[in-house]
């Protein structure tokens, strides 16, 4: 997998770039955790969801935010995080100028990210939220969410309650027009120990009912140590 250096808002963003072999293929970035509690892009489950977009045959992209590893910069408290998402993905869009459309996909601070990301981006279909921390940030920006998508939630997540996502997902339901596919996976905890694989097979059954990519059967996606 390439990695990549490019320019950003706050100087170089490191990244990981893979490119699919399929001719115009759609877009996926990938977002990490909290860079203020070690989140990076090789994180685990980020790494993973990059792989899953990989496998749907999505050009996918995933990158450490600004003073993030290489990526200079220093945390911004989530503005310039967002500016660097904006970045990365006209630097994808240059690369791919027939990419038919775009999917965001984020864990935690990710996916709080992301799903401001997609407020500002017509042009992104659909969207991957893995524990967004609504406990943490404000999701009220979501008026109305202008996109359908997954949200993954733990039930033993003592990091971000299960309670805290449930107010959210009531609340963005609400609206007409989009459909939110919440699902929570019964015994996981924050980062889904032992559920990895269930995680991954939602993300391919929401993205296969979406038409989202190239099918790939959930039943076939493994538990990752």
């Amino acid at each position: 997998m390439p990695e990549i250096i490019l320019n950003g808002p706050a100087g170089r963003l490191e990244a990981r770039y893979s490119h699919s072999r399929y001719k115009d293929a759609p877009l996926a970035l990938v977002l990490h955790p909290h860079p203020e509690q070690g989140g990076t892009m090789n994180n685990r489950l980020t790494v993973m969801i990059h792989q899953a977009m990989v496998a749907r045959g999505f050009s996918t992209m995933r990158f450490n935010f600004r003073g993030v590893g290489r990526s200079q910069g220093t945390f911004d408290r989530g503005e310039g995080e967002l500016s660097d998402a904006a970045c990365v993905l006209d630097w994808m869009q240059e690369l791919n100028p027939n990419a038919p459309y775009v999917w965001v996909a984020g864990f935690s601070f990710g996916a709080w990210i992301g799903m401001q990301l997609l407020m500002r981006r017509p042009e992104i279909r659909g969207f991957v939220s893995v524990t967004p921390p609504a406990n943490m940030f404000d999701f009220s920006f979501l008026a109305p969410c202008p996109t359908s998508g997954l949200v993954v939630q733990g039930d033993r997540d003592d990091v971000v309650p299960e309670n805290s996502v449930d107010k959210f997902i009531q609340k963005a339901q609400l609206q007409k027009g989009i459909s939110i596919d919440y699902r929570v996976i019964r015994g996981a905890n924050h980062f889904y120990s032992g559920k990895t694989g269930e995680m991954l097979a939602h993300i391919h059954d929401h993205m296969n009912a979406a038409g989202a990519g190239r099918r790939v059967e959930p039943e076939s996606v493994m538990e990752v140590a």
